[in-house]
Parts: structure tokens; sequence; C-alpha cells
């Protein structure tokens, strides 16, 4: 029962008493019976009138409360002429206007953030309470090789390990310089905003891969091309004199004329071998553009295990194949290709050691051809694989650190897409994804 209703019923109530009495003095007095009765009828009228009047107050200030819940900021109230009434009704009016004018403020800026988001060239990765991707922007799928719709709802450590690792290491307002898969390098930025009265985390992803990898190129090849002048130079005039000095050998002792010869051949071997240490380096920097042709690249790695077999078979390592789809022929400069792939396949045998398996798979994703190399070796650390494509750095002892660089500068001036995913203890994948024909 409403409190109109009730408070109806007490007036109802009470003028009833009243009338009961009347007709109780009705016998002593009748002319007052009347008298009373227009009275009562009267403040009964009253009565009623100052309910309605009163419960139209609270009538207005209920439908406003249903406007506010709904969010129906446009609806206004007529003044009605009563003083208290009006003054309710412009203060509602007044507030309406204002919580509307506020919700087209923060639509427009959403929207204009939301502009901004979508065509910024740094990737953005919004963060819930619970520290899982709630948004993510085009550049952020981009950097990431990843749609929006496989980052949402997942935590941060659902991303690629090593990469996932070092973001979610990223104290507040701290930036640093991360490798991807491929070589990639991205710098990202942990910072956070409120949201309700409670921090959230967002990270600023930029690539830097191309920038960077132009200035190490510029470095290691203005290096090189020195080195090669100097060390070229002086390994040409030491050996001519050297030669030269090995005409006198006749002109010494018999017991003598070995050991000077042996001396001098010796060195002449060490600057030959550096000459060629040097033009290996070189051959870097002085790559051709690709002279392409249809290859089959099926083929190419066929010939390819014909021609490794025999190191295969000395340590126990067995070679396996996944032919998921058939791919059609890649335009690429075979010659180059050839070494990218002994390159690969190389450090796979040297990654097993002895009895182990390399797995070549071919297929497609997403339309694109694409194959991997897979070893069964103890896998890369999270460490030397963000470093494995810097120039000059190697895990062999001897290493000089240039076939991955040569491998990366033959993939890049083919514009293949490729990446290298290890984890300790697990197999290491080597995917190169080709270009769609047209």
């Amino acid at each position: 029962m409403t409190l109109r209703t009730k408070f109806i019923l007490y007036i109802l109530l009470l003028h009833s008493i009243f009338t009961a009495l009347a007709l109780g003095i009705f016998f002593f007095y009748p002319i007052w019976l009347f008298v009373l009765e227009g009275f009562f009828l009267i403040s009964l009228f009253v009565g009623i009138k100052l309910i309605n009047s009163f419960f139209g107050t609270l009538d207005l200030i209920r439908s406003g409360a249903q406007f506010i819940e709904e969010k129906d900021f446009t609806s206004h109230f007529q003044l009605v002429g009563h003083t208290e009434m009006d003054q309710l009704i412009s203060v509602y009016n007044k507030m309406v206007d204002n919580l509307k004018d506020e919700r087209v403020k923060l639509q427009e800026q959403n929207f204009f953030l939301d502009k901004i988001l979508a065509a910024s060239p740094s990737g953005v990765l919004i963060c819930d309470f619970d520290n899982k991707i709630s948004s993510a922007n085009l550049s952020a799928e981009k950097i990431l090789q990843t749609r929006a719709s496989e980052l949402l709802g997942k935590a941060l450590e659902a991303l690629h390990p090593p990469f996932s690792q070092a973001l979610s290491g990223l104290e507040t307002y701290q930036s640093n310089v991360i490798s991807l898969q491929g070589g990639r390098r991205v710098k990202c930025r942990r910072s956070e905003f409120m949201d309700r009265g409670f921090p959230r985390y967002f990270f600023l992803l930029e690539e830097l891969t191309e920038e960077l990898r132009y200035s190490e190129k510029n470095a290691y090849e203005k290096l090189i091309r020195m080195m090669s002048h100097e060390i070229n130079n002086s390994v040409a005039a030491t050996n001519s004199l050297l030669n030269s000095c090995l005409n006198y050998k006749n002109q010494l002792l018999d017991e003598d004329k070995e050991d000077y010869e042996n001396a001098l051949s010796v060195i002449i071997s060490r600057n030959s071998q550096l000459n060629v240490f040097m033009n290996s380096f070189a051959e870097v920097i002085r790559l051709p553009e690709p002279k392409v042709s249809l290859t089959d690249v099926k083929q190419m790695l066929e010939s390819l295990e014909t021609l490794m077999r025999s190191e295969c078979q000395k340590h126990s390592i067995d070679w396996h194949w996944e032919l998921l789809q058939t791919i059609e022929l890649v335009e690429m400069d075979k010659i180059q290709m050839e070494q990218v792939f002994v390159n690969i396949l190389k450090n796979a045998v040297e990654a097993i050691g002895s009895n182990g398996t390399i797995t070549i798979k071919l297929g497609k994703q997403i339309d694109r051809s694409y194959v991997a190399i897979l070893d069964t070796g103890k896998g890369i650390s999270p460490k030397i694989q963000s470093r494995l494509f810097t120039p000059f750095f190697s895990t062999k002892e001897n290493g000089q650190g240039i076939g991955l660089m040569l491998v990366q500068e033959i993939l890049n001036k083919h514009s293949f897409e490729f990446s290298l995913e290890s984890q300790v203890g697990k197999p290491t994948e080597f995917i190169i994804f080709f270009k769609n024909k047209g």
C-alpha cells in the first residue's frame, strides 16, 4: 500500500468518526448538523487537494529519478506555478542539462581517444584491474603479430614468453627496449591511470627494429670497410715482403733453411687466413640485390638434406618431414636462400649435437606459405635469444657472429618475415614466411 493511499484512508477514517459524532448531536441540535457536515466536506476537499499537491512533488521526484536511472537527460518538467515545486523543477532541469553536457563531452572525448589510438603508430595495451589485456589498438596487433580478439582477456604472461617476462618486469613509468622473435626490437613503457579510484596499467609499444637495424648496419658497414681496407693493404704488403724474404733462404746455412722457410710460410698462411676472415665480413655488406626466380622450396630443401646426410648420419640425427600443405613456387634468389637454409640447418645440427631430429614443416598460414625448421636441441635461454641477431654476437667459442647476420640481411632483402622461437629444454623453431605472389 502506497503512502498516498494510507494518507487518504487516514483522512477518510478521521472524517467518518467526526460524521458519526455529528449524527449523535443531531438529536439535540439538528441545525448544527448541517453546519458541521458542511465544514467536514470543505475540510475533506482541502485535505485531498493538499495531499495531491504534496504527493505531486513526490511523483515528480520519482519520475526524475527514473529518468536519471534510464540515463534520459533530454526530458524536462514544466513549471506548475507553485513556488516550492517550481524551485525543485528548476533545480532538476538544470541538473539534467549539466549531466547531458557532461555525457556529450565524455562521449566526444572517448571518441577522440579512440581515433587517436586507432591512428597512433605506437601500440597501446590497456590492462584491467586483474592485469589482463582489456584493449589493444591496431598498431599493437601489428607489433605483436596477433589479432586483438586473441589478445583480449589474456594475461601478459600469455604473450611470447621472453617478451612477456620482460614486459611484466617493467616498473611503472619505466621504459626499456625488449626483443621480439626474428630479431625485432620494441621500446616498451609502462604507465598507469586512475579508474574509479583504482590504478590501471597500460603499455606503449614502439617498433624500433628498422631504425636500430639501419643505424647498426651503417655502423658495422663503416667499421668493416675501414678494417677490410687496412688489413687487405697490410696483408698484401706484408706477404709481398715475406715472399721476397723467402728468396734469401739459399743464402742461409743448410741447417737454418728449413726453420726459416717454415717460419715465413706460417706467417704468410696466417696472413692469408686473416684476409679470408675479413672477406667473410665484407661479403655481408657487399651482398647484392636478389635475382629472383620461381623456386621449388621443397626441392631445394631435399637437395640440402642430401648434402648434409653424411654429417647427420655421423651424429645420429634423423630428418623428419611434415608436408602440411602443398606450397606454390616462390620468387626468390635461389643461391642466397640456399645460403640461408644452410646456415639454419648447420645451427640446428650443432644445437642437437648427437641423437636428435630435424623436422621440416611446409604449409600455409593466413594464405602465406611458410617453412619451419625445428631441432631437438637444448633450446636457447631468453638472455641469449634476445642477442642472437646482434651484429658479431656468437655463442660459439671461435664464432664470428656473421651467420645470423647474413641470414637476416638476405631475408630482409627478400622482404620475407621470419621468427626464431625457443625455450630452454624445448625444440627451437625457425620460421620463414614467404611473400604472396602479386
